[in-house]
């Protein structure tokens, strides 16, 4: 393939099969970063209430003594 057909190709309009097939890939991708980052806050949320429970035990225990 020439430079040429090479530029041409990359230039020419898109038909709206390949942009809907194209923003289909878009919106799978954005779906997995979302999910991503829906499992990071869980994992903090997990994290600060185990945190919380313990410093609660922590501090029920040092006003016993």
């Amino acid at each position: 393939m020439t430079l040429t057909q090479q530029f041409k190709r990359m230039t020419r309009r898109l038909t709206p099969v390949e942009m809907a097939a194209t923003e289909l890939a878009e919106a799978e991708l954005h779906r997995l970063e979302a999910h991503s980052a829906v499992e990071y806050a869980s994992s903090v949320v997990s994290y600060e209430d185990a945190r919380i429970k313990r410093l609660r035990k922590f501090l029920a225990d040092a006003e016993k003594a």
